[in-house]
């Protein structure tokens, strides 16, 4: 080790060089490490797995668009319906469809909460609301 000397005097020196001999002799056990476990993780183990039989995955139902004009009319898929056949409407789609609610900024709060309403007594309880983003 390098750190000083026994000189005494006025012109002592200061060492400015590193000692590399530390340094490489980590890297070389982390070298060594690393060999002996690299072909360890590469190791798989034989596992005769069971078969079973499944249902295909479901994929997600196209959700349902229901626009509301200012008039107050309802359109569900751009087909036109009563508030009356509403709920018997939305109750022919599956209970995980999402709801698209697509409404004029004039409707009146009542029926947005008739169709909301409605949705939820159709169990679908997914409703987005649809707006446009500003300029």
């Amino acid at each position: 080790m390098a750190f000083g000397s026994f000189e005494q005097g006025d012109e002592i020196e200061a060492n400015a060089e590193i000692n590399m001999v530390p340094f490489i002799d980590v890297m070389l056990v982390l070298l060594i490490i690393f060999m002996i476990t690299a072909p360890l993780m590469s190791h798989a183990v034989k596992v005769n797995l069971p078969q079973a039989s499944s249902q295909p995955l479901v994929t997600p139902a196209k959700p349902v668009d229901v626009a509301m004009t200012a008039a107050g009319a309802v359109m569900v898929n751009g087909k036109e319906v009563t508030m009356a056949e509403l709920p018997a409407l939305l109750g022919t789609f599956a209970k995980d469809t999402e709801v698209h609610l697509r409404a004029d900024k004039t409707t009146p709060y009542e029926a947005l909460a008739q169709v909301l309403s409605a949705s939820a007594d159709a169990g679908l309880a997914k409703v987005g609301f649809v707006t446009e983003l500003p300029n």
